[in-house]
């Protein structure tokens, strides 16, 4: 019932986050290995982007890559969250009594390498549609698909089955760094705010200042693998699959500090707050609540 619950929390966060989902993935593929000042910019800030792709795509073009996204959502972070409750209930993450930041920190990312890797084909999706834009503000390569089903038949047609997980080994890092990261901070979070007397103990704005907290420790330490990811999903493959721009997480990762500086690897750090940051709370607290319904109902 944990991994059900979880998925579902995070879903219903998706369905508000999405379109800062779909911004933050063009602003990471914008002036993609070329330096500053040397490429157009069709998305100067969050909100300018926002107003830019309701403008020219429309707003379904905000709610591009939905449904890979709620699938992404409910089986990754099912998976993810429900192992780590498992975890949790069990006590491991305890030492005498208290929540070990040691302890929190390997769950949270074992937790997180299983939900990234089972998920990388609908994230491979979901990015691939989230950048295909009218040609006048077009970032990143343009994929052509039609959904999420013909676009995974089609995937699979021309690459196999190895094919669907391209790019998973810069999901597998960005995910065990985001998870470990958010699930570590939110435990100790909680554990402070309860301590502190803040509020009351079962209180609902517990796991909401919770999530707070663990969203800005999340953004800062994921954002570089994100955008790595986002990068290597979204590159073009030559007929045996194998991408055009990147040999792997590494080649990545070195090519993007090399051509843009230390603040490419930090590209659509607001858009990844604006979406990270809600869609942490929102799934965090979401987890948190339905975990004490079902308790109570049980």
């Amino acid at each position: 019932m944990d991994f059900v619950l979880s998925g579902a929390a995070a879903c219903g966060a998706c369905l508000f986050t999405n379109p800062l989902e779909v911004v933050k993935t063009r602003m990471q593929l914008q002036g993609e290995l070329k330096s500053r000042g040397s490429y157009q910019v069709y998305y100067r800030n969050v909100f300018h982007a926002f107003y830019t792709i309701g403008k020219v795509d429309g707003l379904a073009g905000l709610q591009k890559g939905l449904m890979p996204g709620l699938v992404y959502q409910f089986f990754m972070n099912g998976i993810r969250l429900g192992s780590y409750a498992v975890i949790e209930s069990s006590g491991y993450i305890h030492t005498n009594g208290r929540v070990s930041a040691a302890k929190t920190t390997v769950a949270g990312a074992v937790a997180g390498v299983v939900g990234a890797v089972i998920g990388s084909p609908v994230y491979l999706v979901k990015t691939h549609l989230q950048s295909q834009s009218t040609s006048s503000i077009a970032v990143g390569h343009q994929h052509k698909h039609q959904g999420t089903i013909l676009a995974l038949s089609a995937i699979y047609k021309q690459h196999g089955i190895l094919g669907l997980w391209r790019g998973s080994s810069a999901a597998v890092p960005r995910v065990s760094v985001g998870s470990a990261a958010q699930l570590s901070t939110f435990s100790s979070s909680k554990e402070l705010v309860v301590d502190l007397q803040v509020f009351p103990k079962d209180s609902w704005l517990v796991p909401l200042s919770a999530g707070m907290i663990s969203s800005v420790v999340v953004v800062m330490a994921m954002t570089p693998f994100d955008v790595v990811s986002t990068r290597l999903y979204n590159q073009p493959v030559d007929h045996l699959g194998k991408g055009q721009l990147y040999k792997g997480f590494a080649d990545c990762f070195s090519k993007t500090l090399r051509k843009e500086g230390l603040m490419g690897l930090y590209k659509g750090l607001g858009a990844s707050y604006f979406r990270l940051g809600p869609h942490t709370i929102l799934s965090l607290f979401f987890w948190d609540e339905l975990r004490k319904l079902y308790q109570q109902f049980r």
